[in-house]
């Protein structure tokens, strides 16, 4: 695994190498092979300018590249969201809140990522920029054997690619339904979602309203914390207590339904590891999870307020959206007004059963996913594979959008061997376990690499 923010910055602060050299080294990676689509527009000349500011080495980010999500506000740049439809809007007047956040921590913007148009999807393919492939950077290799990439996930798919092959230290991102965790699990990189409330969404092209949370991804759990901590405008404190002092929870129902050989496998030895090391971990029914589906049977939120935000839009230039996310934002079309109210209170009811059942418990343990990415193959742009990519899209979201639905917060940490597919361990909670969650990880996250 390449070096972290952290130990780039104390590596700058200590004089072994300069932020010019880093950017240069950063901006040949996003030009590589490796980062073919990942990026939408590159932004040398802004990364350099940072990394020459002769205070810069002892910001909190210390001017080391940084990638945004072409969902988010960039002074003087146009936010397309991954789309072509909206290409002739004119720039943005201002940076939005989280990439102001950034930049007065020393961030160096390196460019907009790709992404799943409009971020609704969780494979991660976008019919008008290109699909990046996904890239291990837990093991710093692609995935898959040459000439077969594989899907990075969604809806931060460039973000998530600009942090594994090294290109950026920290990639902003959103998280609706898994849009962070999702990616990371499938490049072999840390992603953490925060409580949404913590970070402001202003100036971030909506999908949900209810759901959006404002994100990154890194390569490590310190640096998440360092991300969230710049992002938040908040410090998370040091933990004291040892892994044997944590209660954790794992769950069959839904989180373990469906999962692949490579899923099983590697989650089973991270329990047997965590367990071998004193982890304390219950097996508890959370029978709640199973009413997801029933609740979310007219549409979910994301259909019923993207429509609402694309409306005009979808009128005048339907033509021109990915199919695929055009059918999914006129699902929102036909939801009732009442359907929308009884969804809301619905969901309210259902956190404080949830939150009752967690009573006790400082974390739930996972699997990102229960299934690891396909190759881009077999989900690409085409009618002929929207039935197997809308059955993907449902697997890689189902465990992350449970942990939303919550309003809670979870990361995802690589937990494969060499010689697997990305896997991601997800520990989660309700609403602002954050701090606990973060503390937790810096203690798995050894000892789930150790294969």
């Amino acid at each position: 695994m390449k070096a972290d923010l952290i130990a780039t910055r104390q590596a700058i602060r200590a004089g072994s190498t300069h932020p010019q050299a880093v950017a240069e080294a950063c901006l040949a990676a996003a030009q590589s092979t490796a980062c073919q689509h990942a990026f939408i527009q590159l932004t040398p000349e802004a990364l350099q300018q940072t990394a020459q500011q002769p205070q810069v080495a002892h910001s909190p980010l210390a001017g080391l590249a940084v990638s945004i999500k072409d969902l988010f506000d960039v002074q003087g740049q146009i936010t397309q969201a991954g789309s072509v439809v909206l290409k002739n809007q004119p720039p943005a007047a201002e940076d939005c809140a989280a990439v102001a956040r950034l930049r007065a921590a020393g961030a160096g913007l390196i460019g907009r990522t790709n992404m799943v148009e409009f971020a609704f999807s969780g494979v991660g393919t976008n019919p008008h920029h290109g699909t990046p492939a996904a890239w291990d950077g837990l093991h710093d290799q692609p995935v898959g054997a040459p000439g077969q990439p594989h899907v990075p996930g969604g809806s931060s798919s460039g973000a998530a690619v600009s942090v594994a092959t090294g290109a950026a230290f920290i990639g902003l991102g959103s998280d609706t339904g898994g849009s962070i965790r999702v990616p990371a699990a499938l490049n072999g990189i840390v992603g953490f979602k925060n409580t949404a409330r913590l970070v402001p969404t202003t100036g971030a092209l909506p999908l949900s309203t209810t759901l959006d949370t404002v994100c990154a991804m890194t390569r490590t759990v310190r640096d998440a914390i360092l991300a969230h901590e710049v992002l938040s405008a908040r410090r998370v404190p040091q933990g004291r207590r040892p892994l044997c002092g944590y209660r954790l929870a794992v769950v069959k129902s839904l989180m373990q339904d469906s999962m692949d050989a490579t899923v099983t496998r590697a989650f089973e030895r991270s329990l047997n590891a965590l367990r071998a090391a004193g982890a304390r971990i219950d097996e508890i029914a959370l029978t709640e999870l199973n009413e997801l589906a029933p609740m979310m049977s007219t549409g979910g939120f994301s259909p019923a307020e993207g429509y609402a935000w694309h409306r005009a839009l979808i009128e005048r230039e339907a033509e021109r959206y990915d199919p695929r996310v055009l059918q999914r934002l006129m699902r929102g079309a036909g939801m009732k007004a009442h359907e929308y109210i009884d969804l809301v209170q619905a969901r309210r009811q259902w956190i404080g059963r949830v939150e009752m059942a967690l009573v006790g418990y400082d974390a739930v343990l996972s699997p990102t996913t229960p299934i690891t990415g396909p190759q881009i193959s077999a989900v690409a742009p085409g009618a002929e594979r929207d039935a197997e990519f809308f059955r993907i899209n449902g697997l890689l979201l189902r465990n992350t959008s449970a942990v939303n639905t919550l309003d809670g917060c979870g990361i995802s940490l690589p937990c494969h061997a060499p010689d697997e597919l990305p896997v991601g361990l997800m520990a989660w909670h309700a609403a602002m376990h954050d701090d606990t969650i973060l503390q937790l990880a810096l203690l798995l996250e050894p000892l789930l690499q150790q294969h």
